[in-house]
């Protein structure tokens, strides 16, 4: 017998994504090609919290020329005999190397950086997801090669599934005895969705092959028209990689939220701190974290939001598959209602809205007097009410709220700037204060007063140069924490007090 060792493969795909599909491609190309193949599968658990793995065996030596003798090929992966790894999603790559599976001597791992969260991420209190950078470092680290890409959104722009993607990154990589011609007469053989198997193919095939992001540069034509396309396209010469796909998302987001233009503002406004971020040695992070947090200040929740969420079709459809677990029975949502002056004005325009929030405020009806209403949102005439409140998003560039949220938004962005040219990590603690503003109604209104009372306490102060920008950064830290834990204000008092015990922040407040 040749002394060739055989070619292990690991494949971690989660449900849906057709890794059952992609082994028997690989499979049936090696056999088609007379080469020596066996695989197993080993079930994951559901509900996101592991993968069905994968394992193939190829000898790279053809059935013809071993004279009838037949490798001995194993049924499981072996920790530290894997010559490559694929994974469909990041932290899938991580347990790979968590398990043992991949090595520096040896293992090529080929991940998609994208994520589906895992039930743990979800569950948690507070922003429960893993590290992505820590992610990726891991696996840099622990692999012999690597190439990392967002094969699900290489998918999304194929029209294909994600095991095709995958199945052209393996081919791209040259570490299997197959040609591209064999792999994709395994797709055609298949007769099973063959175009868009074929442009996912080739799509993961191109990035291995140059192994860069999924969004391509494109040039921008003079007076050429704004896309949706060609915004999110933008991103891959306006900002750092690490920040593109959380942009990107952004831009999706706020297409919907609002129109086209106000996207772009989204990205105009995250330009400026490119430099800025480059300036601090930040990597990409600051310019990410206020990515994240920029685009939700921006879709803040209003009346006009709340209204397009009532007959969301997937909201429907959820409320009949998990709560009410029905499938062509007749069933009614009635959604009950209490805004009060403040969201009955918010769409008014300012010299309107004005007036009336004054009286009330002199009368003292503010937080006090609220419009009750119940709402079957299943009938056509409760349907039709939130679909006219939707329909005002139109009018919501001339209203009072968006006004009052665009003044706080550049304030919020003008600290941060001013806080990026005194240290990287005072302007990272001074984006995620944005974490305070969220909800609607009162929840919204504790968020903003605790957040103004950070930004006059402690922010400013810090900004003004009087305290070290290591300790005032762990000061923002500390009074956001206290502000998250305690809505009502009780533990961000206690934490004040004790800063301002502290001399310099006690002097540089007066």
């Amino acid at each position: 017998m040749n002394a060739a060792r055989p070619i292990t493969l690991l494949i971690a795909a989660l449900g849906g994504e057709g890794g059952g599909v992609l082994t028997n491609w690989i499979v049936g190309a090696a056999d088609a090609a007379g080469f020596p193949v066996q695989s197993t599968s080993i079930p994951g658990v559901a509900q996101r919290t592991g993968a069905t793995t994968y394992y193939i065996e190829i000898f790279p030596i053809k059935t013809a020329a071993l004279g009838g003798k037949r490798p001995v090929l194993a049924l499981t992966p072996g920790v530290g005999d894997i010559d490559i790894a694929v994974a469909s999603e990041l932290l899938e790559a991580g347990r790979t190397v968590a398990n043992g599976f991949v090595t520096p001597q040896r293992t090529l791992l080929i991940a998609s950086t994208s994520r589906l969260y895992a039930m743990d991420e979800k569950i948690a209190m507070a922003d429960g997801r893993f590290d992505q950078d820590r992610l990726i470092k891991i696996v840099n680290d622990n692999a012999h090669g690597s190439l990392l890409v967002d094969m699900a959104e290489l998918a999304r722009q194929s029209g294909s599934i994600i095991n095709a993607v995958m199945l052209g990154a393996i081919a791209g990589s040259g570490k299997l005895p197959l040609s591209v011609e064999q792999l994709e007469a395994a797709i055609r053989s298949d007769g099973k969705a063959v175009d868009g198997n074929l442009r996912g193919f080739r799509a993961g095939l191109e990035a291995a092959r140059a192994k860069m992001p999924p969004l391509r540069l494109v040039e921008k034509k003079h007076n050429a028209p704004v896309t949706p396309d060609l915004l999110e396209h933008e991103t891959t010469y306006a900002l750092p990689a690490l920040a593109q796909p959380i942009a990107v998302e952004g831009i999706r987001r706020l297409i919907a939220y609002q129109s086209l233009g106000y996207a772009k503002l989204y990205l105009d406004r995250l330009r400026p701190f490119v430099e800025l971020d480059e300036a601090g040695g930040a990597h990409g992070q600051l310019v990410r974290e206020i990515a994240r947090h920029l685009a939700v200040r921006m879709s803040y929740e209003d009346v006009v939001r709340v209204a397009q969420a009532k007959i969301s079709p997937a909201r429907m459809a959820r409320i009949a598959r998990d709560e009410l677990r029905v499938k062509n029975e007749p069933y009614s949502v009635h959604d009950f209602l209490k805004p009060g002056i403040e969201e009955m004005c918010q769409l008014l325009p300012g010299f309107l809205a004005r007036p009336i929030l004054r009286l009330s405020l002199r009368k003292g009806w503010l937080g006090r007097v609220y419009f009750g209403m119940e709402i079957n949102s299943t009938s056509i005439g409760g349907y039709l009410r939130f679909l006219m409140l939707a329909k005002l998003r139109r009018l919501r560039p001339y209203g009072h709220r968006y006004a009052q949220e665009q003044a706080q938004i550049e304030s919020w962005l003008a600290l941060i700037a001013q806080a990026a040219r005194l240290s990287a990590g005072l302007a990272l603690e001074t984006a995620e204060c944005a974490r305070l503003i969220k909800g609607y109604g009162d929840t919204h209104a504790r968020g903003l007063a605790n957040y103004a009372t950070i930004e006059a306490r402690v922010i400013r102060p810090a900004l003004a140069g009087d305290v070290p920008p290591a300790r005032a950064a762990d000061a923002i830290a500390s009074a956001r924490t206290a502000a998250l834990v305690d809505p009502d204000g009780e533990s961000l008092g206690k934490c004040l007090a004790e800063l301002d015990g502290q001399t310099a922040f006690h002097v540089a407040a007066e």
